[in-house]
């Protein structure tokens, strides 16, 4: 009886086969390598991008992610479905190539064979065990693709193709193993066989064959697996194949830039047109975004807009200007997604935080937006052009007379920088918190608070202006780079080191945006400032417990990972958080991120309805946040979920307010 090895090397290796098998292999290799590289020129149609600095940072990226499927593994079930497949055909990938190694190279030439002994044994097991998962897992992505589909979960030809081309690769391949086994080690070798449990099965099956039909089985069914093989690799740049190698290459061009800031235009240039209206005005990396995207929906599934029946899917945003960039360079961009699903966008970031290709949908929607307002004018509504005008006359959307902007703070104390600039802290204000009555109650809070421990502050009055937030996530670039380019220089006017504000909103403007137009001074949030007090002892409060729900805004959340020190503020006035189903990096909007603050929500349901709705299913009757667009938001949305009486919302500062120690 032949051994495993010269069975293997006689029906599927012979010298007649060799050279024609990998004739055929090089072939498929260098069309796929062809193919992929005429994928470049989609790609060159884009403007240029620096995305391969910081090289170091870059690969360790893709490692992390590839290696170990960090991003897809932020979702369970499908999440961890892939990973297990993917590792597994990793490991079949690798064992596949010593098989060919020694009985193509190392044992032809030198009569060397590696894979012999205890370790050949566990390469074996390992391997069976490697494909049983492999099959498994895929069986149950096809289950959840075609049986029990996902609502929004799209299915196209190249899922067919994808399942079809893995599971019969798989299968066949246990499948000849099997026969194999059938005539080499049942029943001589069964101390052998042991050492490979799914193939043994196979073999169980076909036990009473004869010999002469196995070999024929084994023989035909070896080339068959091999040129299953040569189609995968064939089809990986026609087919959602590609974002093996897509995907991968994203991790790499990851924005390593501060999270979320978004690229500075060059207002006073000689640019003929700003945003993007056509393909060419987006990005190389913009375009390459949308062959890495995968159609998995995770960002569609997060999209507060698309929860609650606007027409924006993330995933179909990206898919659309995929097909722009393959099928009409030329073609509109901004009516290939349509102005509704532009405007929806509350710019919260949920969907590139849930990405497991790294896809930045974000700029691309600001940027067609930008397009949009500084080219044709065009807004949502009119109630956004009376915020806009009212902006560049009196530096606020509220159309309030700018001389009465420090009139909150009347009786506080507190310093305006005209009268006095020696102070810890400028309390950038904000526009709400400044002539909204509600948040001037939360910045007498915070007010009191830095009194409490002992911190001077400071405000710029009359001379602060709108920090340009909403504006700029609206489109209006020329209106931001306006606003900021008073407010920086009036803060460099009085040589302020620190910079302290409540709404999340100026803070991530200004940490981050204001620092491309040269504003170097360090920026921190209410509540990380206010956590660094009280662990110094300087600000001193007393528990005194409570129930609540603590909703994550979105612009302290996900934009700059500030998840603890809101919740530990909390804990130390006492406070027991019921979290909501979706909680910190998974938190939903408030619905008045992205400028929508300005514009009334006019298509599907209210956002924040459905936040409150949220909130009241923990069965708390207290909503905190740390926002005072989210505090706005909240006020109204409770009034039109009908919740009034049972849930109160609040914010933070005004909490710890009445429970300063004395």
């Amino acid at each position: 009886m032949e051994t495993t090895r010269e069975l293997y090397w006689n029906i599927g290796h012979g010298a007649t086969v060799l050279l024609p098998m990998y004739l055929f292999t090089f072939a498929a290799l260098g069309f796929l390598i062809r193919s992929c590289l005429q994928r470049l020129s989609i790609y060159r149609q884009g403007k240029p991008l620096n995305r391969t600095d910081q090289r170091t940072v870059r690969i360790g990226e893709l490692a992390k992610n590839v290696l170990l499927q960090s991003r897809v593994l932020l979702v369970n079930g499908p999440g961890y479905a892939h990973g297990l497949f993917f590792w597994s055909f990793v490991l079949l990938f690798i064992g596949t190539c010593f098989v060919a190694g020694q009985a193509d190279f190392t044992d032809l030439l030198f009569g060397y064979r590696f894979l012999n002994g205890e370790f050949y044994k566990y390469f074996s097991m390992v391997l069976d065990l490697a494909g049983l998962v492999a099959l498994a897992m895929l069986l149950g992505l096809l289950v959840r693709r075609y049986l029990v589909r996902p609502a929004g979960l799209e299915t196209t030809f190249d899922d067919a193709i994808m399942h079809g081309l893995l599971c019969s690769i798989i299968i066949t391949g246990f499948v000849i193993e099997g026969a194999r086994m059938a005539v080499t080690e049942l029943p001589n070798n069964m101390g052998l066989a042991f050492w490979s449990p799914v193939g043994l099965l196979f073999a169980k099956a076909l036990v009473g064959t004869g010999e002469h039909t196995l070999r024929a089985l084994h023989q035909i069914l070896w080339w068959l697996h091999f040129f299953l093989v040569i189609g995968f690799i064939c089809s990986i740049p026609f087919t959602k194949f590609r974002h093996i190698f897509t995907t991968a290459a994203n991790y790499f061009f990851v924005d390593l830039g501060p999270k979320g800031a978004l690229v500075s235009l060059d207002m006073e240039g000689d640019a003929e047109s700003f945003g993007a209206a056509q393909l060419k005005d987006l990005t190389w990396k913009d375009i390459f975004d949308t062959d890495a995207c995968t159609k998995c929906k995770r960002c569609q599934d997060r999209c507060p807009a698309y929860h609650t029946e606007k027409p924006l899917s993330p995933m179909k945003v990206i898919n659309q200007l995929g097909e722009v960039a393959c099928a009409n360079p030329e073609a509109s961009l901004i009516e290939t997604v349509g102005k509704d699903a532009l405007w929806s966008c509350t710019t919260c970031r949920a969907c590139q935080e849930i990405c497991p290709a790294s896809i930045e949908q974000v700029n691309k929607i600001v940027d067609m937006r930008r397009n949009l307002v500084l080219m044709e004018g065009d807004f949502p509504g009119s109630e956004v052009m009376t915020a806009m005008s009212n902006t560049e006359v009196n530096g606020n959307p509220f159309g309030m007379a700018f001389a009465t902007r420090g009139d909150w703070a009347e009786g506080l104390p507190v310093t305006r920088l005209a009268d006095d600039a020696g102070v810890d802290i400028l309390y950038f204000v904000g526009c709400y918190a400044s002539f909204d009555k509600r948040n001037i109650k939360v910045a007498t809070s915070f007010i009191k608070l830095c009194e409490s421990a002992g911190i001077k502050v400071g405000i710029l009055g009359k001379e602060e202006k709108c920090c340009g937030e909403p504006m700029r996530k609206m489109g209006n670039e020329y209106l931001y780079q306006t606003m900021a380019a008073e407010n920086i220089e009036t803060i460099k006017s009085y040589g302020i080191k620190k910079i302290v504000t409540a709404c999340p909103h100026c803070f991530n403007t200004l940490s981050k945006d204001y620092r491309d137009l040269g504003l170097e001074v360090e920026t921190e949030h209410y509540t990380t400032f206010l956590d660094r007090l009280m662990k110094e002892s300087r600000l001193k409060i007393k528990a005194d417990s409570f129930d609540c729900t603590y909703h994550d805004s979105c612009y302290i959340g996900r934009y700059n990972d500030i998840y603890r020190e809101p919740r530990a503020l909390l804990a130390a006035a006492g406070g027991t958080v019921r979290e909501m189903d979706r909680c910190e990096s998974e938190s939903f909007c408030c619905g008045a991120g992205g400028g929508r603050i300005m514009a009334e929500e006019k298509l599907g349901s209210r956002i924040s309805e459905s936040r409150a709705k949220m909130a009241a299913a923990t069965g708390s009757d207290l909503l905190v946040s740390n926002c005072p667009f989210c505090l706005t938001m909240f006020e109204d949305g409770i009034k039109g979920a009908e919740l009034e009486g049972t849930l109160v919302p609040r914010d933070i500062a005004e909490i710890l307010l009445e429970r300063v120690a004395t």
